[in-house]
């Protein structure tokens, strides 16, 4: 009952709630209130209740009186909403007060023989009083919600400001300059969207937030490199181009976090998302259904004009270039399968129509079965040719062929290959973007279906600027920025590709039942547990270039942590010590991949310091296991296991003293961040290793304990396992993994390009 009004959204001011901020604030006062009004229905209690109504009573008079001294702060500050602001605290303390009094103790009767006090049941004064006050902080809220809105939109216009004197600019002194006060800006607002991607309560809001933020995230990079090849090489054209592309993204980008935040009309829902196969199938599905309960819920005509409709979606499959003969019949087969189906269950419901019939008979149960049945074939199919598409695509551009072609040819100044080699690309291109389309058809949410258009997009942007970044170094193949220039579009390709594989298996996660979301590893360390070493240190937040660097770094865990959920589904034991243990790691390993994105629970550096840690200590304990399990092997098998397990503590150790090793400054916070990650990454990447293996061993001895020996046998050798040895630690130096400089490697270089 509590949550109700939090879940309605909706008050008598007539306000909506759209943030998860402004819900969580409420949902304790609604609670509060709750109880002062199922106790009004009460008028006798006891003398103990009575006071326990009066302490409830005073804490939320003297919590609204808090609230409404910082609404009244707030209303100070920003004259634009002082007067309704005033009118909101105004009404708050004004019900805060009412609720108050109707629970003073001192407006009650004397105890009475049993002990209790007649209360006078003022329950409708309650309800008013509890209504006016959830209405008039309600409205607080979502005005103080506004001045949020307020500073994304005047954090974007001066960043536009500053993007209009970047594209203007025509010296590099005047570019460094200006270029650094970007940077600041930029920083600024990807912490401010990035607070508010993750308060929105809107799923579809918070997809399309993400995909703008990861566009201006990207391109802040291509942004630096195309305009350095532009002053450095002024009269080139496809430099000129390469750069006012990435100027034009970035435009848009910014704008589509504007709509999002403003709920502008210009972002209709109807313009992000095309009708999908998916949800046409869905809408189907479930006006069939709904003939079990109603014959005359809708008519057969709508009934086959929505089957027509998802049929004619399906030619984004058949028409394709790319889709196999075998396929192509396939689906056409299932299509007529669904047509034939339907026409009988139209069929049988006029039948049934005709009949008066109330509620469907058994023969429209069994062709509603049918129909169903053959609509979910349909998907299935669909869902396996996008698919299996996605990922024969995601294996042959693995190697990055024609981008290795493309530097090499630039680098040459061979022009004729640089256009054949860009033909090739623009080829795959084509593929990845019809690709994305397909995926979209099937991805099964919406919010997937919204990165599925990201994905689409990108591919379609980035393969141009690829091609006019290599024209510009076949032009100038001794230019060190143009090759740089090259180099980062490349990287943005690949990484891409990358966010492209996780999105593949979130599709599949759905589609098989899974939620696609990894579970929140909840456990922190607590300070007192863990961070002996750390009292001193201080707890910072990476910065937008900082994040930006380690984009790469994080992709890759994040792969490998999916990678380990995947090995780990196949183990018929799910509850073996070995899979609970990489479920851990993959688990903490994920909330690392977030720290690098600037989301999820680890906020700070210190505390993704303190998950370090307690990833370090769960691989030992996993060594642990693994040693209880290769106890039972034989030599080369053993051998096998005790290899990897070695590499395992050993990273492990290292992470460990990583962790618990104290810094000072920025710099070296930034180079621990990216030792922990790197070595995070290292050690699931043997957990990945290791997971396939052991697998394989333990059905092998799991079958042989069957057919052989008793299951005590499997165990005897445990009790003789020595236990793991903690101490001591490899030290070892990381190289720098990033697939993107960082902004300050960039601005260091800048003053060199005038002498090249």
């Amino acid at each position: 009952m509590a949550s109700s009004p939090c879940g309605n959204s909706n008050f008598d001011s007539g306000l909506e709630i759209k943030t998860r901020s402004v819900e969580q604030t409420l949902i304790p006062l609604v609670s509060q209130i709750t109880t002062l009004i199922n106790h009004k229905d009460k008028p006798k209690k006891s003398e103990r209740t009575l006071a326990a109504i009066h302490r409830v009573g005073q804490a939320v008079s003297v919590a609204v009186g808090r609230f409404v001294a910082v609404g009244e702060a707030i209303a100070s500050e920003n004259q634009e909403l002082k007067d309704e602001m005033g009118q909101a605290c105004f009404e708050a303390r004004r019900a805060g007060d009412a609720i108050a009094q109707l629970t003073d103790v001192g407006s009650v009767t004397p105890p009475q023989s049993d002990g209790r006090v007649t209360v006078f049941s003022d329950r409708t004064g309650m309800v008013k009083a509890a209504r006016l006050l959830l209405s008039s902080v309600t409205k607080v809220l979502v005005l103080a919600d506004r001045i949020v809105i307020k500073q994304i939109i005047t954090s974007r216009n001066k960043v536009l400001v500053t993007l209009d004197h970047l594209e203007r600019v025509s010296t590099f002194q005047e570019f460094v300059q200006i270029f650094s006060q970007f940077g600041n800006e930029m920083v600024e607002f990807a912490h401010l969207t990035g607070d508010r991607q993750n308060d929105l309560k809107d799923e579809k809001k918070k997809a399309r937030m993400a995909a703008a933020r990861a566009v201006l995230e990207k391109c802040t990079m291509m942004l630096l490199t195309a305009s350095k090849t532009c002053l450095r090489h002024p009269d080139c054209e496809s430099a000129r181009i390469n750069k006012d592309a990435v100027f034009h993204r970035m435009r848009c980008a910014l704008e589509q976090v504007i709509e999002i935040v403003t709920e502008a009309r210009s972002c209709g829902e109807n313009k992000i998302l095309p009708a999908s196969i998916y949800n046409g199938i869905k809408d189907l599905k479930s006006s069939v259904e709904c003939l079990r309960e109603n014959l005359y819920s809708l008519t057969p005509q709508s009934m086959t004009s929505q089957l027509e409709a998802l049929v004619e979606r399906t030619e984004d499959f058949t028409d394709s270039a790319y889709t196999s003969h075998e396929q192509r019949q396939a689906i056409l087969g299932l299509c007529q399968l669904a047509r034939q189906d339907t026409q009988q269950l139209v069929h049988t419901w006029v039948e049934a129509q005709s009949a008066h019939a109330k509620e469907a008979t058994e023969d429209m149960e069994v062709v509603i079965l049918k129909t169903c049945q053959s609509i979910s074939d349909l998907r299935r199919e669909l869902h396996k040719v996008a698919v299996g598409r996605a990922s024969d695509l995601l294996k042959v551009h693995g190697e990055q062929l024609p981008l290795r072609a493309l530097k090499a040819a630039g680098a040459e100044g061979n022009l004729e290959a640089v256009a054949e080699y860009s033909r090739t690309l623009t080829e795959q291109k084509e593929q990845l973007v019809e690709t994305c389309r397909l995926l979209c058809h099937v991805s099964g949410t919406e919010p997937l279906e919204i990165t599925c258009i990201h994905a689409e997009e990108t591919f379609h942007v980035i393969g141009p600027q690829i091609i006019s970044a290599a024209q510009t170094l076949a032009l100038h193949p001794s230019s060190k920025i143009a090759k740089e220039n090259l180099e980062v579009f490349c990287e943005a390709w690949e990484s891409q590709l990358c966010d492209m594989a996780l999105l593949l298996k979130e599709i599949n996660d759905i589609f098989e039942g899974r939620r696609g979301e990894k579970k929140p590893y909840l456990s922190l360390p607590r300070p007192g547990k863990h961070s002996a070493n750390l009292k001193t240190a201080k707890a910072v937040k990476l910065d937008a270039e900082e994040q930006t660097s380690m984009a790469k770094l994080g992709l890759e865990l994040r792969l490998l942590s999916s990678d380990v959920d995947t090995e780990m589904e196949k183990w018929e034991e799910q509850e073996h010590d070995i899979v609970r243990q990489s479920q851990s790691l993959a688990s903490m390993a994920y909330n690392m991949y977030l720290f690098t994105r600037g989301e999820g629970l680890l906020k700070t550096t210190l505390d993704l310091f303190h998950q370090a840690e307690v990833l370090s200590e769960e691989g030992l304990q996993l060594c642990s296991s693994l040693r209880t399990f290769s106890s039972q092997l034989v030599d080369e098998e053993k051998s096998a296991v005790m290899t990897e397990m070695e590499k395992l503590m050993a990273l492990c150790q290292q992470l460990q003293m990583e962790a618990k090793t104290p810094v000072q400054g920025k710099t070296a916070t930034f180079q621990k961040v990216d030792s922990s990650i790197q070595t995070g990454r290292s050690i699931m990447t043997v957990v990945r290793s290791l997971l396939p293996l052991c697998n394989k061993l333990n059905r092998k001895y799991k079958s042989e304990r069957t057919s052989l020996s008793s299951p005590q046998d499997w165990r005897e050798k445990q009790d003789a396992s020595t236990p793991v040895k903690e101490e001591g630690a490899i030290n070892g130096k990381n190289s720098n993994g990033f697939g993107v400089k960082s902004f300050e490697q960039h601005m260091a270089g800048l003053n060199l390009l005038e002498s090249k």
